[in-house]
């Protein structure tokens, strides 16, 4: 998040993509960091991300892609 914020505030858009299980997390980080939109924006995948195959992996990046590309253009 550190690097989005970085890039953010020289004015490079970014989308944090992450698993659903640390919405909290990233909210509490994007705003003590001063960019709570980043957690709004973010795009947050299901969750597990560490035990699903190559597969399954393909198909959480084919779900998500519409929606990074809309949160990084938008």
């Amino acid at each position: 998040m550190h690097d989005l914020v970085d890039y953010e505030t020289r004015g490079i858009p970014t989308v944090m993509v992450a698993s659903s299980e640390f919405v909290a997390a990233a909210e509490r980080q994007s705003t003590a960091l001063g960019l709570p939109a980043l957690a709004t924006q973010a795009v947050y995948v299901p969750h597990p991300i560490q035990d699903a195959t190559d597969a399954e992996m393909r198909e959480k990046a084919r779900n998500a892609f519409n929606a990074i590309v809309d949160a990084i253009t938008g």
